[in-house]
């Protein structure tokens, strides 16, 4: 069963689109990895469906539900949470606030969560009374992230979540993916280390001129000669 569907998606800015007829379509537990050059409408994709952009054209269906240009505040109370690349943390805050505050609607006690998220991740839990703007830009990456979790998202948008990471802690993010993607939480990223990110999706979309280029699993983008030759820098790696 789909949890997101993306029909013919035209979206930009002043208006001006960047997004010219894009489709996407992923399952409630899979791991959906979008690709491609600087301004393909990567970024603009995940805004798009997260109401940030206005939709102009085309169609977003969310847990079974139309919600084209819907508000994010209502996107998120109905099992939506995005992660954007930049300003994604509180840094004045401490780990532990911003966690909290990713809770900021919720009406339960959502302490057992926290706790969680120190599971997902454990260098935050010996950082959890240090504020935010003092963590490494990796750890940062893992408060946003988990933040986003605290709402028991069905779907998790992250977009560029390695961007300027180190390889370890690129490494990190992505082993963190796998394993809250195999908790039950779809995720939909964009990624610009695309090797790496195709290599544990179940969809990936190669986009390029604000439209699908490919669509496939993960692993026949990688396949594909003409994908890595044309958007992963070379021949095609078994």
């Amino acid at each position: 069963m789909s949890i997101l569907k993306m029909t013919d998606v035209h979206a930009g800015y002043g208006g001006a689109n960047i997004l010219n007829g894009v489709n996407m379509e992923i399952g409630a537990h899979e791991i959906g990895v979008i690709v491609g050059p600087n301004g393909a409408g990567k970024s603009t994709s995940l805004k798009a469906l997260f109401g940030l952009l206005t939709v102009s054209e085309g169609s977003v269906v969310f847990d079974g539900k139309d919600v084209t240009n819907a508000k994010p505040e209502n996107l998120v109370r109905g099992g939506l949470s995005f992660v954007p690349q930049e300003f994604n943390v509180f840094p004045a805050m401490t780990v532990r606030e911003n966690l909290e505050m990713g809770a900021y609607v919720r009406k339960d006690d959502y302490r057992h969560l926290i706790e969680k998220m120190f599971e997902y991740f454990p260098p935050l839990r010996d950082k959890q009374k240090q504020p935010a703007g003092e963590l490494s830009g990796g750890q940062r990456q893992m408060v946003a992230i988990g933040r986003a979790l605290m709402m028991e998202p069905k779907l998790l948008l992250l977009d560029e979540p390695t961007a300027g990471l180190s390889p370890r802690y690129m490494g990190e993010i992505f082993e963190r993916v796998i394993a809250i993607n195999a908790s039950g939480v779809g995720i939909l990223m964009v990624e610009q280390n695309a090797r790496q990110a195709l290599a544990i999706a179940h969809k990936g979309f190669v986009l390029a001129g604000g439209r699908n280029s490919f669509t496939d699993t993960g692993q026949a983008l990688l396949d594909n000669p003409e994908v890595a030759e044309s958007f992963l820098g070379g021949g095609a790696k078994h």
